[in-house]
């Protein structure tokens, strides 16, 4: 028993000393390390300072770091690139003008609806269109008071429906007034690309989509998939849809999509019997974000019984 307490003693001193050797060694080796680079002739020089020894070893291996970084965000970008789909102009259509949100109910089809009747009543010579994109929950043929399935052109594409001399194109058109669509990703995309690219559309100057609310699918398919001028903010004063509103922004900015401005819908109700106005969300909501966002606050417009559906 006393022989084998020894033996591990003598094996734990043996482990000691090859640590404090190999200790020893290693401190040995970096300290000539270190004599040979204060030695060296400066690698590194700028126009004002010449650095000496080991600084320059340390600004060598951050160099090398910032060189592989940018490549490597090269290789990214490129691969990320490769990925993505070309954008392809709709055929007889000049510019793109999405109107959009980031939350439902805010007035985002009655603005669209309103942009597309004020673009031709301020040009009479333009031609403008409305392309309905919210596959789930279609307004264009309720606001339009459109009705009916589109025919076919003879080279096999749909025609769209027009009233107010305004040529529209919407799910609605296609499938029942009450058929919900009970769709996946992929049957959404599908339909998406068939309105955006099996439509006669003829000659327009300007085609206004009424984009679904949020920033899902649907809107990264249609701004990677073809050229957008510009695109329309619509949010209510409150501050949870200034919210969404803002993600909306963000959001088209990140695609490299401009944003036009901002639409505050909602903004005052007037009492149809004294006049008395009423800001039910609040006042000057949107034109605040406005001011954050760095783009301008196109227009208000107001509650109306009259402009009820």
């Amino acid at each position: 028993m006393r022989t084998v307490r020894k033996l591990d003693a003598h094996r734990a001193v043996e482990r000691s000393r090859k640590q404090l050797n190999m200790a020893l060694f290693t401190y040995s080796r970096l300290s000539h390390l270190l004599r040979i680079c204060a030695n060296k002739p400066p690698v590194l020089r700028t126009a004002t300072e010449i650095t000496h020894g080991p600084a320059c070893c340390v600004q060598l291996v951050r160099c090398q770091r910032t060189m592989d970084s940018k490549a490597l965000q090269e290789r990214q970008k490129q691969h990320m690139a490769k990925g993505l789909p070309k954008q392809k102009p709709i055929t007889g259509v000049k510019r793109v003008i999405v109107v959009a949100s980031g939350k439902g109910g805010v007035g985002k089809s009655t603005t669209a609806v309103n942009l597309a009747l004020g673009l031709m009543a301020n040009d009479p010579s333009k031609s403008v269109g409305l392309l309905d994109a919210d596959v789930y929950g279609p307004s264009i043929p309720k606001l339009m008071n459109l009705k009916g399935n589109p025919e076919l052109s003879d080279n096999n594409l749909m025609i769209p429906l027009i009233n107010y001399g305004i040529p529209c194109m919407s799910m609605g058109f296609l499938v029942e007034d009450v058929a919900p669509i009970v769709w996946r990703g992929l049957m959404v995309m599908s339909a998406i690309d068939k309105l955006l690219r099996q439509v006669d559309w003829g000659s327009l100057d300007y085609l206004v989509v009424d984009m679904p609310p949020g920033t899902g699918d649907v809107q990264l398919s249609i701004t990677q998939n073809i050229p957008i001028a510009g695109a329309v903010i619509v949010s209510t004063p409150q501050d949870i849809a200034l919210l969404d509103a803002r993600r909306g922004a963000e959001m088209f900015k990140k695609v490299n999509v401009p944003v036009l401005g901002l639409v505050q819908n909602m903004s005052v109700f007037q009492c149809p019997n004294c006049n008395h106005q009423t800001h039910i969300f609040g006042s000057d909501g949107a034109r605040q974000l406005a001011d954050t966002l760095g783009v301008q606050l196109l227009g208000r417009t107001s509650e109306s019984i009259n402009c009820s559906l």
